[in-house]
């Protein structure tokens, strides 16, 4: 067998892809294997620090499930997870349409469908009030009919619900459709910053690299409807000191907005008025 030299070391391993791999998988692969070990030589890695790197990596699993995705964490702090939302999102074609940021770890399906107007506020801390309302709109101005509007938050704790066995099921979660104009209306808590989650890998990376943890506040946005592309969203609040810090790099200048002192009388003490522009499908 002939001896493997450094100089061909890269080469062999991705000529050793099988012809049967897809070619999107053969592009993939090749890609990750030549970085990877560009990386290595680069740093000029040793064996205790890739042994620690896959301890990492177990770690990472290890703490994972159901209602925390650590891995997705881990990435939001390399920025990788907003990086890859500019990639897939950021084209001339989408015009007028509103603009995406992370889906975030913290996303759960089936969250109750709850009349256009109703509240989210199940219980858990108390916070101020607001009224979130809008209106889903086709890049053509029209309103989207039956548009399925899902809005998720932290409690005034910073925690989501699945993390707190406090707070009821599903609170500060919900789904809404809109009317024959487009609207939408939910009442819901005016959010607080808060930090990601550092008691595992990435709350070490975050301490390794001498960064804070904190999300600036803001309220999480799925919405889907015939005939458009999905739209993964957030709404930041514009008073927030961590805008231009954000410890997930998802903030996007179009996606910040005013919380308004509500009219006399509303029964909140916020409003905000935020519509959204949808992208159709293509044909």
């Amino acid at each position: 067998m002939a001896e493997l030299s450094m100089e061909a070391f890269t080469d062999t391993v991705i000529g050793a892809i099988g012809p049967k791999t897809t070619p999107r998988t053969r592009e993939l692969m090749t890609a990750l294997i030549r970085h990877m070990h560009d990386f290595a030589r680069e740093v000029k890695l040793t064996t205790p620090e890739y042994l620690a790197a896959c301890d990492f990596v177990v770690r990472i699993g290890q703490m994972s499930d159901d209602k925390r995705n650590e891995a997705i964490l881990a990435s939001d702090v390399f920025g990788l997870e907003s990086l890859v939302d500019f990639l897939d999102h950021h084209s001339a074609e989408r015009g007028a349409a509103t603009e995406s940021a992370v889906l975030g770890p913290f996303w759960r399906e089936n969250s109750p469908l709850l009349p256009n107007g109703s509240s989210i506020v199940q219980g858990g801390k108390e916070g101020d009030s607001v009224l979130v309302q809008g209106r889903v709109l086709g890049v053509n101005g029209r309103p989207v009919k039956d548009a399925l509007v899902a809005v998720w938050e932290t409690s005034p704790n910073g925690l989501y619900e699945q993390q707190d066995p406090d707070q009821p099921e599903f609170n500060l979660r919900g789904q809404f459709r809109t009317d024959e104009n487009g609207y939408y209306a939910f009442r819901a808590l005016r959010p607080i910053a808060y930090p990601i989650p550092f008691d595992g890998p990435a709350g070490e990376l975050l301490q390794m690299m001498d960064r804070h943890p904190f999300r600036p506040a803001h309220i999480h946005f799925r919405v889907r409807a015939a005939g458009y592309h999905e739209l993964v969203t957030q709404i930041f609040d514009r008073d927030d000191q961590y805008l231009d810090s954000d410890s997930v790099f998802a903030v996007k200048n179009s996606l910040v907005v005013d919380f308004k002192p509500a009219p006399a009388g509303a029964d909140t003490r916020f409003v905000v008025d935020y519509d959204i522009v949808l992208e159709p499908l293509a044909g």
